[in-house]
C-alpha cells in the first residue's frame, strides 16, 4: 500500500505545471527512497525527471514498489481543485486501480476525495549516466525564465556559450539577432513569488514564503541572485527555445537554475529544492536551421 501526505498542495501543483507540457503519461514509481517519474517528451528530444524523497512528506508508507501510471492533465486536474495550504494525502491499494486523493482544508471543515483512474504504462526505466560536465551555471530562475521569454521573440534556437568571461544567450531570427551576457559573480533578479488568482490572499502569502525556503537562494524583494560559473573547458551549444522555455516554468518551485553543458551532450537544466528536485535532459541542435 501507497500512502503518502504533503502539507502543502502547491509542491504538487508546481511539480506537474513543470512537466505538463513534456509529459502526457507518465509512470509514478513509489519506493520506500520517495516517488520518482521519469519520461520523454513525444518526440524523443527531451527527459523528464522528478523526484520526491521521503522528507517532503509528513507521512511516507509503501510497503512494496509500485508504478502508478497516470494521465498528467487529468491529474493536474484534479489537484488544481486544492487550496495552496490544503493537506493533500494520495492513497493506492497493492491491487487497485485508482489513486485516492484527499484534500483537507487547514482553516475549515472542508475536505474533499477523489479517486482518479489509473492507467497501465509500459515504458522503460532508461538508465541516466553519470556525466561530469565541462561547464556548470549558476543563475536566478527569474532570469532564466527572461531570457527564454526575450529571446523567444526573435528566433527558434538559443545558443548558449560559456567560458571564464561569461555565459552568452543568443539567437537570430528572419527579423533580427540578439545576444545576452551574463558574467561570473553578476547579479540577477530573485524569483518574484507567483500566485494562482483564484487563491486568497493566506494562500498566497504562504505559497511565497515555501517557495523562498525551497530555493534556499532568498527571492524577497529587492533581493539578487549572483551567477556563477564552474568552468572545466568552454562550450557552445545551441538548443530549441521551445525546450528550454518550457522548462523555464519550473522556476516557480525554487530560485536558482544549474544549467550542466558539456559539448555534444545533453544540457542538464536542475531546479533543485529541499525534499526532491526536476530535472531537464535536452539533445542539443547539429545546427541553427535544424528544426
Amino acid at each position: 500500500m501507497l500512502e503518502a501526505r504533503l502539507q502543502q498542495a502547491v509542491l504538487l501543483k508546481k511539480v506537474l505545471e513543470a512537466v505538463k507540457e513534456l509529459v502526457t503519461e507518465a509512470n509514478f514509481d513509489c519506493s520506500e527512497d520517495g516517488i520518482r517519474l521519469q519520461a520523454m517528451d513525444n518526440s524523443h528530444v527531451a527527459l523528464s525527471s522528478v523526484e520526491l524523497r521521503t522528507d517532503a512528506f509528513t507521512l511516507f508508507r509503501c510497503d512494496r514498489p509500485m508504478s502508478i501510471g497516470v494521465k498528467l492533465d487529468s491529474l493536474q486536474k484534479i489537484v488544481r481543485t486544492a487550496g495552496n495550504d490544503d493537506v493533500v494525502t494520495l492513497k493506492k491499494d497493492d491491487d487497485g486501480d485508482n489513486l485516492n486523493l484527499v484534500f483537507e482544508a487547514k482553516n475549515s471543515d472542508r475536505v474533499a476525495e477523489y479517486d482518479m483512474k489509473l492507467l497501465d504504462i509500459d515504458s522503460e526505466h532508461l538508465g541516466i549516466p553519470d556525466t561530469q560536465y565541462e561547464a556548470v551555471v549558476r543563475m536566478s530562475s527569474a532570469e532564466f525564465s527572461r531570457i527564454c521569454r526575450d529571446l523567444g521573440t526573435l528566433g527558434e534556437s538559443v545558443k548558449i556559450e560559456v567560458s571564464k568571461e561569461g555565459v552568452n544567450f543568443s539567437t537570430d531570427g528572419e527579423i533580427g539577432s540578439a545576444k545576452l551576457t551574463l558574467k561570473q559573480g553578476s547579479g540577477s533578479a530573485a524569483a518574484p513569488v507567483d500566485e494562482d488568482e483564484d487563491d486568497d490572499e493566506d494562500s498566497k502569502v504562504s505559497s511565497g514564503k515555501r517557495k523562498r525556503k525551497a530555493g534556499g537562494s532568498g527571492g524577497g524583494d529587492g533581493e539578487t541572485i549572483p551567477v556563477t560559473i564552474e568552468l572545466q573547458q568552454a562550450v557552445s551549444l545551441t538548443f530549441s527555445h521551445k525546450y528550454l522555455s518550457n522548462f523555464s516554468k519550473a522556476g516557480s518551485l525554487t530560485g536558482t537554475v544549474a544549467l550542466h553543458m558539456s559539448n555534444e551532450v545533453p544540457l542538464l537544466v536542475e531546479y533543485g529544492f529541499e525534499a526532491g528536485h526536476v530535472r531537464f535532459y535536452l539533445a542539443p541542435k547539429l545546427s541553427d536551421d535544424d528544426d
